[in-house]
């Protein structure tokens, strides 16, 4: 990639920095998307040895790229993003991937599709790693930045993204009693 087009990439990027999400950190500051997204990664990669029969550098990479499009737009929860708002995130990351220079712009593409479709396991791998580093980020923030409809959505959220796989199930469940721990010891 040239270097005048790498530095626009970046620049771009680095929008997630400034993009917070509605979870809070352990500290109790605003986690941003940019955060969420590394962490995603590494969750990833330290899954590798669960899933051997998967490429597990593109489930990193899905992870890396998941919510660039919310450099277009904010991060809306997922219990107020309406479908209006998913098709005008989708519009403009579909702009901007178009801009890339190739062969990005087709590898790129292709993620996004294979994203969409959740039809390979990667893709079904990726989704609910997103989903279960939502809820242990909610887990680890202070119970009171948690608005009353997240009770109920942290002990069921994700359950049907990792029902593929006995592994997370497992997981989807250990984090599940942290979470009624935590609810409990709020109360």
């Amino acid at each position: 990639m040239q270097v005048d087009s790498l530095l626009n990439v970046l620049h771009v990027a680095e929008r997630l920095k400034d993009a917070t999400r509605h979870c809070y950190t352990s500290g109790g500051r605003h986690e941003s998307v940019a955060e969420h997204s590394w962490r995603l990664a590494l969750f990833a990669f330290f899954l590798r040895d669960e899933f051997p029969e998967l490429d597990m550098d593109k489930v990193i990479r899905m992870c890396l790229i998941h919510d660039i499009g919310e450099c277009f737009t904010g991060d809306i929860p997922t219990f107020l993003k309406t479908a209006a708002d998913a098709d005008k995130e989708d519009d403009l990351l579909a702009q901007w991937v178009n801009t890339l220079p190739e062969p990005y712009r087709t590898d790129m593409a292709a993620l996004y599709a294979e994203m969409n479709a959740l039809e390979t396991g990667e893709a079904r791998l990726y989704k609910a790693l997103d989903k279960l580093e939502a809820v242990i980020q909610h887990n680890e923030s202070p119970l009171d930045t948690w608005l009353p409809r997240e009770y109920e959505l942290n002990l069921t959220y994700g359950d049907q993204n990792v029902a593929f796989s006995p592994y997370l199930t497992a997981l989807r469940a250990a984090v599940r009693r942290d979470t009624e721990r935590k609810i409990a010891e709020g109360k």
